[in-house]
């Protein structure tokens, strides 16, 4: 700016300069003309150092008002370079703060996202323990159940059991009284009928008269009459029983032979052939008594007890 005004001034000064050379009177009016215009020249030197003056007070006004103004001007830049300068502090101020705030956001997000999922774990486990403790207490229940349900069983079967025994032994000690009195019945009969036949020695089978004391098994066996076996085949199922049981509980089958003595429970009336004639038995009278033993038929003197007769494997 201050060059451009002195370039101004010095472009008038050289103008007034031209146009005074232009101004110049004839030689004639040399020395008048040379006093006017040294005159002129001075006054124009004068007005010139005027105007170099008013133009260098003008401009050293310019520049203390230009360098005011520049200075102020560069006062405002740097003030705006300051302003700018904390702004930009400022800015990154913020910008750092928001960081730093949104990187604690994110921690605390992150944080709240640990915080619930370690509470969803924890809930997760609780779930799963109370599932677990759950179907322990179901599987403890359902053994309580089984153990009661077993031991019920157990103890109803005991109970039966000891029923069933006390029922067995009931019955088997009925069947001991009743067999003993029978026992006794017979025995008395036996007596009495001792008593009647003691007069006679003998017995009349309807077409002779036997001794007592004789039994020939001999002729029995011979005689066509008594082919039990050939009988048996054309009537198996007269011949099957079922199952014998024993006078005894621990007895168990022996084979017996002629001439071989047993107890009176053999044969009780329970186990007497009433009717030998269905099996193509001989008829027997006086002490003797066809009787069942398991499979075999023997012909006991119920007196003394002996086997008389035996036939081995006669039922099924």
């Amino acid at each position: 700016m201050n060059l451009t005004k002195l370039m101004k001034g010095t472009a008038l000064s050289a103008l007034a300069a031209a146009m005074a050379i232009t101004a110049l009177p004839a030689p004639a009016e040399a020395q008048s003309r040379e006093r006017g215009e040294r005159a002129q020249r001075d006054r124009g030197d004068r007005s010139e150092a005027r105007q170099q003056r008013a133009a260098r007070e003008r401009m050293r006004q310019m520049d203390a008002r230009e360098f005011r103004n520049v200075r102020s001007e560069r006062r405002s830049v740097q003030v705006d370079r300051g302003d700018n300068r904390a702004d930009i502090r400022r800015a990154r101020t913020e910008s750092r703060r928001g960081e730093a705030q949104r990187a604690e956001r994110a921690a605390a997000q992150r944080r709240q996202a640990e915080r619930q999922e370690r509470s969803q774990q924890r809930q997760r486990v609780q779930r799963d323990a109370a599932r677990d403790a759950q179907r322990a207490q179901q599987r403890r229940e359902a053994r309580r159940d089984v153990s009661a349900r077993q031991n019920a069983y157990r103890s109803e079967r005991r109970r039966d059991a000891r029923e069933d025994r006390q029922l067995r032994q009931e019955r088997y000690r009925a069947e001991r009284r009743r067999d003993a009195r029978q026992e006794r019945r017979y025995r008395q009969d036996v007596q009495r009928s001792a008593r009647q036949d003691a007069r006679r020695a003998r017995y009349y089978d309807g077409r002779r008269w036997h001794s007592y004391n004789r039994w020939d098994q001999r002729r029995w066996r011979n005689n066509h009459r008594y082919d039990w076996q050939r009988y048996r085949l054309g009537n198996r199922s007269i011949f099957r029983l079922g199952r014998y049981y024993a006078p005894y509980r621990d007895y168990r089958y022996r084979r017996l032979s002629i001439g071989a003595r047993i107890g009176n429970l053999f044969f009780g009336s329970r186990y007497w052939i009433n009717d030998p004639g269905r099996y193509r038995l001989p008829a027997v009278y006086g002490p003797y008594r066809w009787v069942r033993y398991y499979d075999d038929v023997l012909l006991v003197d119920i007196y003394s007890g002996e086997v008389v007769d035996v036939i081995h494997d006669f039922f099924w």
